[in-house]
């Protein structure tokens, strides 16, 4: 992590001293005062200069990323990272050969990264970011399945005139089945269950 300490006559010169050291702008620093000095009289005598320590924080994304990396070699699998960053929400895609080893069963093992990659990216950062992990348009195929299973089940829920319960599923998956079928007033739904069991009931 790089960091300087910097003077000026006043506060703000030490701190525009440090960032040009660093070739940086104040929104990327942390910035920590360690005298605030002295104009003096007539601002010369008895003057005392200002001292700051300014550290270059750690960029999120890029930490993120590089832990993704990791994760991923330690599976020995081989992939390239796409990052897109959309205000505070960052999106990794993966591809490469063996990317349904990173999927796993229903997305349990891409959906267990994404977890960690949330709680790295969110660690000690001054922003906050929400995350996905996606392999190969995984997350798209997996969202059209869950759409026509929420239709199919709620179907069967109004053939049988029965509540129908669904497997369990993470939050966001969840999210996609309720607003599926939101549109419907043949049909409601709602969660059951604690996680990691938590699942979706349709009743007619």
């Amino acid at each position: 992590m790089r960091q300087v300490t910097a003077s000026g006559q006043t506060v703000e010169e030490a701190v525009q001293s440090a960032l040009e050291q660093l070739n940086t702008t104040r929104d990327h620093v942390e910035i920590e005062v360690i005298d605030e000095g002295k104009r003096g009289i007539l601002g010369v005598f008895g003057s005392k200069r200002a001292f700051v320590k300014v550290t270059l924080a750690k960029n999120q994304v890029q930490e993120a990323e590089k832990f993704l990396k990791d994760v991923v070699n330690n599976m020995n699998v081989e992939v390239n990272i796409h990052t897109t960053v959309e205000d505070n929400h960052v999106t990794f895609d993966l591809s490469g050969e063996k990317i349904a080893l990173l999927i796993g069963k229903r997305g349990q093992t891409l959906n267990a990264i994404q977890y960690l990659v949330h709680l790295v990216i969110n660690k000690d950062g001054k922003k906050f970011y929400t995350v996905t992990v996606d392999a190969e348009g995984y997350r798209g195929r997996r969202r059209e399945t869950l759409e026509s299973l929420a239709n199919r089940m709620a179907e069967k829920a109004l053939r049988i005139n029965k509540k129908v319960a669904l497997e369990p599923m993470p939050a966001y998956e969840r999210k996609i089945i309720h607003s599926v079928l939101q549109a419907r007033d043949d049909v409601s739904t709602y969660s059951d269950g604690t996680e990691p069991h938590r699942h979706i009931v349709i009743k007619p």
